[in-house]
């Protein structure tokens, strides 16, 4: 691969190391693009402090120093400036008008929680909730169809237990119009870091039938998960059994309007 988007840094306080030590592992590995998207900040009441991404005073630091490397590193590697968000309508004009203020070049969809941090549920958990597994669709969905997103990560992290028919009547909704937009959907690396959920077969094997496009991130939370995927023979693995092949992993981004 040349290009991977999907980098975080410590603002998020679950990542480790330094963005320099991001930006030499992917060189020394032969990326020449490294795309920063930590966890997006959100315009939240006063009194709420979150755990898992960067404040928005912390944005001006996170672009700045990103800037800064840059420069140093332009003529070693591309670095380019995004971030991780979900699609929360009741905060997303005032993270927007916040943004644009900034030389972002992309924004990437992780669909954590829905509709937000503080009143909805963490998609990852385990659930046979029919009711969460619309709201899941329906907010990714929807968040595509704002033209925001370039693409959009680990699309398969909502766990659902339940009945296999109506989990893939509601993902064919979330395939089907990244086919029509489209925008390609991840496969992250990082479920074979540690053995997660994701990326999964049933969906990977049930997407592959509509024929979108696909994007490898690598989800790095530690300089060291900036790899190829000739580097992790399990993800090999996935991929050829899902048919799925992979080129130079460039993609087109789309540009905050």
């Amino acid at each position: 691969m040349k290009a991977n988007y999907h980098t975080h840094t410590v603002r998020c306080h679950h990542a480790e190391g330094s963005e320099r030590e991001y930006i030499e592992n992917a060189i020394k590995l032969g990326f020449e693009t490294l795309g920063f998207s930590d966890h997006t900040p959100w315009p939240y009441p006063a009194d709420y402090k979150s755990r898992i991404r960067m404040g928005m005073d912390e944005i001006e630091d996170y672009v700045g120093t990103l800037l800064e490397l840059r420069e140093e590193y332009k003529d070693r590697i591309n670095i380019l400036i995004g971030f991780e968000a979900e699609y929360s309508p009741k905060y997303l004009d005032g993270l927007m008008n916040a943004l644009r203020s900034y030389p972002i070049d992309y924004l990437i969809m992780g669909p954590h929680f829905v509709p937000d941090e503080i009143e909805g549920f963490y998609t990852g958990s385990a659930t046979n909730s029919i009711e969460k597994l619309v709201a899941y669709a329906d907010s990714v969905v929807e968040g595509m169809k704002t033209g925001l997103f370039s693409y959009v990560a680990h699309p398969d992290l909502i766990n659902f237990t339940g009945d296999e028919d109506i989990y893939k009547k509601q993902m064919s909704r979330i395939i089907e119009t990244a086919v029509d937009m489209n925008i390609p959907l991840e496969i992250n690396m990082y479920g074979f870091v540690d053995g997660r959920h994701y990326p999964s077969d049933r969906f990977f094997k049930f997407a592959r039938e509509f024929d979108p496009k696909f994007v490898i991130g690598c989800d790095a939370h530690k300089p060291g998960m900036i790899r190829q995927p000739e580097g992790m023979p399990d993800f090999v693995d996935f991929l050829k059994r899902n048919r799925i092949e992979y080129g130079d992993n460039v993609i087109s981004l789309r540009k905050l309007q």
